[in-house]
């Protein structure tokens, strides 16, 4: 069974909270039904924009089948990061997975779906509201 690290969020992620315990249960049954062996989760620190613990992660991928996120939204802010992560990944041939969205990334187009919806998540704010 191909091995996976989960990864966690102590602070709220794109304007939501959820707690820990509950981020683990999501990516444990995500896991189960994806045949996926599911290692403890790493937490990520509190401080905003911090990504240390999702780069540690990365550096011990070696074991790993890869990596499990509670969100893809848990992801860096900043493009160039998020690429640079892809890249990683890439090179390693690992896969990425998002618990909540039920998503899951190990190529270049699956990773530019991913791209998409982060676009598609900020642009969102800025788009016109109709009231009925």
């Amino acid at each position: 069974m191909n091995k996976v690290r989960g990864y966690i969020f102590s602070r709220p992620f794109m304007g939501e909270r959820v707690p820990q315990h509950v981020q683990n249960l999501v990516i444990r049954d995500y896991c189960e039904r994806n045949q996926l062996q599911f290692l403890l989760s790493a937490t990520e620190y509190a401080m905003p924009n911090c990504h240390l613990i999702f780069e540690q992660i990365l550096s011990e991928l070696s074991d790993l089948h890869g990596l499990v996120a509670y969100s893809l939204f848990q992801l860096p802010e900043s493009e160039g990061r998020r690429e640079h992560i892809y890249q990683r990944l890439l090179q390693q041939n690992k896969s990425l997975h998002f618990a909540v969205e039920g998503l899951s990334a190990n190529t270049e187009h699956g990773f530019q779906r991913i791209e998409t919806l982060w676009r598609i998540r900020q642009t969102l704010p800025h788009c016109a509201t109709f009231d009925a």
